[in-house]
């Protein structure tokens, strides 16, 4: 795919707030190939202070990490497990989990602490994000619902989505849905999909090529693309961004950018368009 900066030669800067920003390497990021595209800005929340402090030490230019629990502002129990990434403010649901392999043995809690949580909206740093990022190990709905100013500037978001109840009392793939559809963002695509296998009765034996239980995956949302004239040229121009860049979502990047050029007055679509049929027949 050819770079942006084929069409812009002076892209704008997107604001990223990464709520679970513990990492596996910057690679391993979902906004990683944004990063390395255009000018950026990262807002991020670790509550697990040793892997905020990590975070802090190796941060690129334009990236800040707090030592926040992102929630409903309330008091919580936060689950410190074996495995940091599996930590959450829900406990890990036990009985599920050892129906599989290997689940269990990677969320078992080590931890537990009361913290105070925050809001999205009640923290300043996060206002005029463009991109929201959420991997907090079934906690996303009440991340949201403390978001509702913050996601009315929210272009595009990518979630963690859960199909069984991995923790205790968590809000399923459905209703994540559902709330964000009534906060103008829509379901544009589905990736990572990961699953488990059953454990066999009395056998403890895994069978190979047996993943056949669905259990969690990756969700992009956007802002509805049957209301883009609601948006500004300016906003117009980052989604097209974030799509083109982050995603190859070239099909409705350039659906964007005709949007933006009636408003802006430009005439990016066809340089946009004129790159992307080159790059189709190159291939």
């Amino acid at each position: 795919m050819f770079p942006i900066t084929s069409v812009l030669a002076d892209p704008p800067c997107i604001k990223i707030v990464d709520v679970g920003a513990m990492s596996l390497g910057e690679e391993s990021d979902p906004y990683a190939r944004l990063m390395k595209a255009v000018p950026f800005k990262v807002i991020g929340f670790e509550p697990v202070a040793r892997e905020c402090e990590r975070l802090n030490l190796g941060a690129r230019p334009g990236c800040s990490y707090l030592p926040y629990a992102v929630g409903d502002g309330t008091v919580q129990v936060f689950h410190e497990c074996n495995v940091p990434m599996t930590s959450s403010l829900l406990e890990p649901n036990e009985e599920l989990l050892a129906m599989f392999h290997e689940l269990r043995d990677v969320t078992r809690v080590v931890e537990t602490r009361r913290v105070q949580t925050v809001r999205l909206d009640d923290v300043p740093e996060v206002k005029g994000a463009d991109y929201l990022k959420l991997d907090v190990q079934g906690g996303e709905l009440m991340v949201l619902q403390g978001a509702i100013a913050t996601l009315r500037d929210i272009l595009v978001l990518h979630t963690e989505i859960e199909f069984l109840p991995m923790y205790r009392n968590q809000p399923l793939f459905s209703e994540i849905d559902a709330f964000l559809r009534g906060q103008g963002l829509v379901l544009h695509k589905i990736s990572g999909m990961k699953g488990a296998t059953f454990k066999l009765p009395g056998i403890d034996v895994e069978l190979a090529g047996t993943v056949n239980q669905m259990m969690w995956g990756e969700a992009v949302y956007v802002r509805d693309f049957m209301k883009l004239d609601a948006l500004s040229a300016a906003a117009l121009l980052k989604l097209a961004v974030i799509l083109h860049e982050n995603y190859g979502s070239c099909d409705l990047a350039a659906v964007v950018l005709d949007v933006h050029d009636r408003k802006a007055g430009s005439e990016l679509t066809d340089r946009y368009l004129q790159c992307l049929l080159g790059d189709t027949e190159q291939r």
